[in-house]
């Protein structure tokens, strides 16, 4: 299974988190589709340093520190070059203003208007756990027409 990165640029008020950065995934893998920015780690490069490479190639975003929310195992049996481990992340400290790119456009939204009827079908489940300050553990299995068929989420002390 080979690892992939996903990050999520947020903005904190007093009540926690009140903003997040999706992107509308424009080909590939997830088109039309609003997620977090990330991709595949290419071989020989670090987690953290593809999450990095990621943001800037998607969005133009310069990460200084993020933090570990997810592990997120994801199954295709129908297409098994599809499975991957993903790994969170939050970001609250950046340079630049995220921008639109080909293959991503980023758009601002407030925590409580998230389009989840426009992202994964497994968003709904963890996105508002990590939202909350949750680490997790998660596991998903999808079966053709992105249907769910199984999925197991875990609070966890750490990562």
């Amino acid at each position: 299974m080979r690892d992939a990165t996903l990050v999520f640029l947020i903005k904190k008020s007093e009540q926690g988190i009140s903003e997040v950065c999706l992107a509308m995934k424009k080909r590939g893998f997830g088109v039309n589709r609003w997620n977090g920015v990330g991709g595949k780690v290419n071989e020989g490069e670090e987690i953290i340093e593809a999450a990095k490479r990621e943001a800037k190639e998607e969005i133009g975003v310069e990460i200084e520190q993020i933090n570990k929310m997810a592990e997120l195992d994801f199954f295709f049996p129908h297409n098994e070059t599809w499975n991957q481990k993903v790994h969170v992340y939050f970001c609250e400290n950046w340079q630049n203003e995220p921008a639109e790119s080909e293959e991503m456009k980023p758009q601002w939204f407030l925590t409580a208007e998230l389009p989840f009827n426009e992202m994964w079908p497994d968003d709904e489940f963890w996105v508002p756990q990590v939202l909350a300050g949750n680490l997790l553990k998660a596991m998903f299995t999808f079966g053709e027409g992105d249907v769910i068929q199984n999925q197991n989420i875990e609070i966890v002390e750490e990562l």
